[in-house]
């Protein structure tokens, strides 16, 4: 009698982690993103001019609530959305440690300076 218990018992715990599996599955599909985090897609590489390389990069998010895609120390993140609706682009941390963040004139980006003098711009869409 108390084995046939343990075999109940044992078939119980094996449905339960089986449809916790299914469940779980539903909601990470395969090629979906974890709340908070981002992945590149696409990274472009154009050094045809002369000392200037121009990179175009495509990310994609999925960020929570009140988030929205954009760059922490030179790599695709989710940050504040009033960082991007102000363009106080230097408020996410865009730039490599040790590097200094300048928004352009016009807040259409920023700029990454080394300590060297070698300068990176970023321009968002």
């Amino acid at each position: 009698m108390q084995l046939l218990k343990a075999v109940w018992a044992l078939a119980g715990a094996a449905i339960c982690c089986f449809v916790i599996f299914l469940i779980h599955s539903q909601f990470l599909k395969e090629g979906q993103l974890a709340a908070g985090t981002c992945e590149i897609v696409t990274l472009d590489r154009d050094s045809s001019q002369p000392r200037r390389t121009i990179a175009r990069q495509t990310a994609r998010c999925a960020c929570k609530k009140g988030q929205i895609a954009g760059t922490t120390r030179a790599r695709p993140a989710c940050v504040d959305a009033r960082i991007v609706k102000t363009k106080q682009w230097c408020e996410m941390l865009p730039c490599l440690e040790g590097e200094g963040c300048n928004l352009l004139v016009n807040k259409s980006g920023w700029t990454c300076t080394q300590p060297g003098g070698r300068v990176k711009t970023t321009t968002a869409l």
